[in-house]
């Protein structure tokens, strides 16, 4: 039903490029609006769960996506002081059935913007969108530089600081955390573990994983302080003070840390849901709609979940019944991870050595005696085909 039409997408994101393919693919004329000069990423890692790969599978782009990322091999959760082992997550013995790949950002980025433009997307550099005022029978958008016009229909995957977002919702206040992140990349040595590894610690976490055939190692390092941070993760940051807040964590850590050359620091911030994803003209997908925090790693697969649903919605049910669709088949299953990514940073910080002592030996125990019942209390995530729906 979307043969022939045209879509406006701002963002060339991983939403974003995900819908461009999504559409593209269905026949759809699709432009993407990129505010930056160049489809270009800083090192930075991303775990893509099984829910995420079916995605790239349907687009076609699984064999690619496989050699380009590193196979996820488990999640190592390890006492950050002591470096001792609370429970190891194997994917092998806990779901052998699952692929979980583990990508630097801009090797994913490369591939969906090439796969892009093979389908016929033009993506346009340089353009900073500074409004969109949506109706029902189309949407105005205002590019810098440039006078308002006419774009007719329009998918909103310009993230955090979207300019879609306020004009279905109203402005949205975010609050902070009380928690920053770090994050950076160093090379490898080749003595690192081939899984995502877990260090907690009190009041703070670090986990690590490899990309790039194992030549680099991603790291990401949340810290519990009172001081506010700029939301973002572009803002530059002394290493120093990252080996300062994990200190007191064991050797291995320290052996990641002492490599750190450049780091970015951002504040956390948690933003509510989206009530309205569409109105007339005009959607939403990924962080625009529903940022989440990191600690379930489901922030990309969320926006490529959603690409997916989004473009079949729209040629199965059209323009103007697809939204509504969409969101309902999409809303709570975001709001419901949103929340587990809340409830998950918790479990990594106990504060009170006592109940650090207590929470670890639980989960020692669990994997001890069964692992995989453990891993299936994220089933529900991992599990989900919405290629399927």
């Amino acid at each position: 039903m979307i043969a022939g039409q045209k879509f406006t997408i701002l963002g060339a994101g991983i939403g974003g490029l995900t819908a461009a393919v999504a559409l593209a693919r269905r026949g759809a004329k699709v432009t993407v609006l990129e505010q930056a000069p160049a489809i270009t990423e800083v090192g930075a890692g991303l775990q893509i769960s099984p829910n995420g790969v079916r995605v790239l599978d349907a687009l076609g782009l699984g064999d690619e996506a496989r050699a380009r990322a590193t196979r996820g091999n488990g999640v190592w959760l390890r006492d950050g002081i002591s470096g001792h082992e609370v429970i190891d997550f194997n994917f092998d013995k806990v779901a052998p059935d699952a692929t979980f790949l583990l990508f630097h950002r801009a090797d994913l980025i490369d591939l969906l913007a090439e796969a892009a433009r093979e389908a016929g997307v033009d993506i346009r550099c340089g353009m900073t969108v500074e409004a969109v005022t949506p109706s029902l029978t189309t949407a105005t958008v205002k590019i810098a530089g440039e006078a308002a016009r006419e774009m007719g229909f329009i998918i909103g995957a310009d993230g955090l600081h979207s300019v879609v977002s306020p004009a279905l919702n109203g402005a949205r206040a975010p609050f902070f955390t009380g928690q920053v992140a770090w994050r950076a990349t160093v090379p490898a040595t080749g003595r690192e573990p081939t899984e995502a590894t877990v260090f907690m610690g009190p009041g703070r976490h670090m986990v690590t994983y490899p990309l790039r055939q194992g030549k680099m190692v991603n790291l990401v390092a949340v810290e519990e302080r009172a001081t506010w941070a700029d939301e973002g993760w572009n803002h530059t940051d002394n290493p120093d003070n990252l080996r300062r807040a994990f200190a007191g964590f064991c050797d291995d850590a320290q052996a990641l840390l002492e490599r750190v050359e450049t780091v970015h620091l951002w504040g956390l911030f948690r933003h509510p849901v989206a009530q309205n994803w569409h109105y007339g003209q005009s959607v939403l997908l990924g962080d625009a709609a529903h940022p989440t925090l990191p600690f379930m790693a489901q922030g990309a697969v969320m926006a490529m979940e959603d690409a997916w649903v989004l473009a079949s919605c729209l040629d199965r049910y059209g323009v103007d019944e697809g939204p509504a669709r969409y969101q309902a088949l999409r809303h709570a299953r975001c709001e419901r991870i949103v929340e587990a990514a809340n409830k998950n940073a918790r479990n990594y910080h106990y504060a009170n050595p006592l109940a650090r002592r207590l929470g670890h030996g639980a989960l020692r125990l669990a994997g001890r005696l069964a692992p995989q019942q453990v891993f299936k209390r994220f089933s529900w995530i991992y599990d989900a085909d919405v290629t399927q729906l």
